[in-house]
């Protein structure tokens, strides 16, 4: 007996204009104070990783192919992106975390909440960097092509969301968004999608690590 297919669920945009405004404001004050420009998706920079790197036949083992119903729920919410009609999130400055990502509505388990989005850069060009939120995008056999995501620069509301200590017990209780590494059109992509009921006022958190264990998160709190 197959396990049934659990399927992305679109985001619900908030109605409240008054509302959406103070949402979105919070991301620009967030990036403006990090020196950092918005980006909704993977860009390819002179002097980093070509876009002709980023090929998911170049993955060690192989990737998963985002489904077609999938596909066409990360295209609805990129078109709702596009008319201001964002997930209902807030970027909060915290005292101990620095800035963080707050539900602002309750989100339900499989919703997508963004595609990580940032600079496309080796991971060998970054080794030393000082950026607390790389993300893996690609594994190749030969370790000088693999490739990360660095949203130091250019990036969206994925930028700010915490990473958990997935060294211990309490850390891996707090991850509510899981980041999912997709073939999409042949390119690999990283989505961000609640994994379990997120209620309004929660603080959203990511494992950074996913399964590559190719990122340290000893000192996440």
């Amino acid at each position: 007996m197959h396990k049934k297919r659990r399927r992305i669920l679109p985001f619900v945009p908030t109605e409240d204009r008054a509302t959406r405004l103070k949402q979105m404001a919070s991301l620009a004050t967030a990036l403006s104070s990090s020196n950092a420009e918005f980006s909704n998706g993977l860009t390819y920079v002179t002097h980093m990783a070509p876009r002709s790197s980023n090929q998911a036949r170049f993955e060690e083992g192989g990737i998963q192919v985002l489904h077609k119903e999938d596909k066409q729920t990360m295209e609805l919410c990129r078109t709702m992106q596009q008319r201001g009609q964002c997930p209902p999130l807030l970027v909060v400055f915290d005292s101990r975390e620095g800035f963080t990502v707050q539900a602002d509505a309750n989100i339900k388990d499989m919703t997508f909440i963004a595609e990580f989005a940032g600079d496309v850069d080796y991971l060998k060009n970054r080794e030393n960097d000082d950026c607390d939120c790389l993300m893996t995008l690609l594994l190749t056999a030969d370790p000088s092509q693999r490739l990360v995501i660095c949203p130091d620069k250019r990036g969206n509301i994925s930028r700010f969301m915490g990473g958990i200590n997935n060294h211990t017990p309490d850390g891996k209780k707090k991850q509510n968004v899981k980041c999912v590494r997709y073939d999409i059109d042949g390119e690999i992509h990283v989505l961000l999608v609640a994994c379990r009921d997120i209620a309004c006022g929660e603080k959203l958190y990511c494992d950074y690590n996913g399964q590559e264990s190719a990122y340290p998160t000893h000192h996440f709190l």
